[in-house]
């Protein structure tokens, strides 16, 4: 009998040290996963800051603002102009107080293979800033001549505007319009065209309360 008592205790001692080990380890990992997280937030935060700053001056030169544009910004509700189904947000430069232009997150949802995200930048005036293409799943070789690095077609929306050209010359020239296609893709352009003009369209239309 006292033997078994003893087995009793001895299995039950192992079983709180046991218990008592995996608590620790389970409280070790926690502890060094947080504290991981917490020094790599700050880095990767001040990463994506600095990205996204790089993709805004690429289409507004640095010496055009005197704010900080990534912090002074509009959300804005979805809008079928824009392209988007969620509230997105309104890059505002400035210089001296004056509003000088707005980049719109902006999405051409019919590409060949599917929604091309777009920032668009519209000085005050109405004309275009810049166009930049950064996120698609367009086909290599072909509708990828949308960006910067492989093409300068997307160069030709800079200083147009609804006026520049004519409101419905906005289109590809397979199309009449004054645009041009890529060699076997004329989808991808004819998508982006007209998603630029549905973003100066949206401008024109909320200049007031952009700024």
């Amino acid at each position: 009998m006292g033997s078994t008592l003893t087995g009793l205790t001895m299995s039950s001692r192992e079983i709180l040290l046991s218990g008592l080990f995996l608590w620790l380890f389970a409280v070790a990992g926690t502890t060094f996963v947080a504290v991981t997280e917490n020094l790599a937030r700050d880095p990767i935060i001040e990463n994506e800051r600095r990205v996204l700053l790089r993709n805004l001056n690429a289409l507004l030169p640095a010496e055009k603002l005197d704010n900080d544009i990534v912090t002074d910004t509009l959300r804005i509700q979805a809008s079928s102009l824009l392209g988007t189904k969620d509230a997105s947000l309104v890059y505002r430069a400035r210089y001296q107080g004056e509003p000088v232009a707005a980049i719109f997150n902006s999405i051409a949802p019919n590409g060949y293979s599917g929604k091309i995200h777009l920032l668009v930048g519209v000085y005050y005036d109405g004309s275009i800033a810049g166009v930049r293409a950064v996120k698609h799943n367009e086909t290599p070789g072909l509708g990828d001549a949308i960006e910067i690095q492989k093409s300068d077609w997307i160069l030709d929306f800079n200083a147009k505007s609804l006026g520049n050209p004519h409101a419905d010359q906005w289109l590809v020239k397979r199309d009449k319009g004054v645009y041009d296609q890529f060699t076997g893709a004329t989808i991808t352009p004819r998508a982006i065209v007209q998603a630029v003009k549905n973003t100066l369209l949206y401008y024109e239309q909320n200049a007031e309360i952009i700024f």
